[in-house]
């Protein structure tokens, strides 16, 4: 690969420690809940890094950014972060943020293992110096799209906002379920109140609708819009990119905020590292923790084990990557290249399609997995 020169070491490791950017959404009109619990994942493993003995014998440090869901945001502070001499990037929820930050870690020759960003295109073009343990959208959102077939779904409406991610979305469930006989009916939030949107779904005789929408606003406002409609007793609410996942969804929602499904990206059960790491997790964030903090969490246990196997110079850790190997606290994590990706990718982690039981709100139930 074309390499950029690499500051000094010393620089890059600011002295004893070992420093890793981390980018997160921490203000809005970030998803604030979203980045705590990817924020409590990386910071959990660090403290389990340096209380083991860091890497050899160095603390580890993490230097957190928050992006509030700016990808101008986002790439200053790759800029910033690359001149305090941080080894590597971890982190971002967001992918239209994730993806910013790629790209300004690419132009630089900096180390980014993005934890949480599904969009596919995740780079303009194939680089060595990105790695992502999220699942691409495509393959997450298809598996969403399986289940709807399976439970006998082919007239799916989706209330889209203007995004590069909802627009992927749209594109991948069109796509999908056009060539196995659905009909996916797009509905513009930017055009329509909720009121309209159930309008809508009886014109169209839809009968799921899913949340291509921001959290809390619009997409509270269109299931409780849905929730009390009569016409539309019977219609599916789905929301693939994870909202129900929250506490926050249920603290606004209550009852209507359950039989939602969701995609998350946990396994049926966890491993013994797992459940541990879960209890961690729980007890850190005073609440039971989303895939999030488990992606938080596996990030920097992967950073880890390249730092000490390559040590922290940034093409050195670039390189390594498809020589990664690492038990995560849902699976062996490998990267490699996978057909469409720009990016080192794990395939897969773990898939679920799961909603919060309407008989125990605080409750999951796992509908499909893949």
């Amino acid at each position: 690969m074309n390499t950029p020169p690499s500051p000094p070491a010393a620089e890059r490791t600011a002295g004893s420690c070992v420093r890793i950017g981390a980018l997160v959404p921490l203000t809005r009109p970030g998803w604030v809940e979203a980045g705590q619990h990817l924020l409590a994942g990386l910071e959990l493993a660090v403290h389990e890094v340096n209380d083991t003995g860091g890497i050899d014998g160095r603390p580890l440090e993490l230097v957190v950014r928050d992006t509030a869901a700016d990808p101008h945001r986002a790439a200053a502070a790759v800029d910033e972060l690359a001149r305090a001499g941080v080894a590597a990037l971890a982190g971002e929820y967001h992918s239209v943020v994730a993806r910013a930050a790629a790209a300004r870690a690419d132009a630089l020759g900096l180390p980014f293992l993005c934890s949480s960003a599904v969009l596919d295109a995740l780079t303009d073009r194939p680089t060595e110096w990105v790695a992502r343990l999220a699942p691409a959208q495509s393959h997450g959102w298809q598996l969403y799209a399986d289940f709807l077939l399976g439970a006998g779904h082919s007239r799916i409406a989706v209330a889209a906002q203007p995004s590069v991610y909802w627009a992927s979305g749209t594109r991948i469930l069109r796509d999908y379920l056009a060539a196995r006989g659905g009909t996916v009916i797009e509905l513009d939030m930017g055009e329509l109140d909720p009121a309209d949107v159930c309008d809508q779904l009886v014109e169209n005789r839809a009968t799921a609708l899913l949340l291509l929408a921001g959290h809390p606003e619009p997409a509270v406002s269109i299931v409780k819009s849905v929730r009390h409609d009569q016409r539309l007793a019977e219609v599916l609410i789905g929301a693939p990119a994870g909202q129900p996942e929250f506490t926050e969804w249920a603290k606004l929602l209550g009852d209507d905020g359950t039989a939602i499904p969701f995609l998350r990206y946990l396994p049926e059960r966890l491993s013994p590292l797992g459940a541990r790491v879960e209890t961690a997790l729980r007890e850190r964030l005073g609440e039971a923790p989303s895939f999030v903090a488990f992606e938080g969490y596996d990030t920097i246990t992967v950073l880890a084990d390249v730092l000490r196997s390559h040590g922290a110079d940034p093409a050195r850790i670039a390189e390594s990557w498809p020589r990664v190997a690492v038990e995560g606290t849902r699976g062996q994590i490998r990267f490699s290249r996978t057909p469409g990706i720009s990016v080192w990718q794990w395939a897969w982690t773990p898939v679920q399609v799961a909603d919060r039981d309407p008989a125990e709100p605080g409750r999951f139930r796992i509908l499909h997995t893949g």
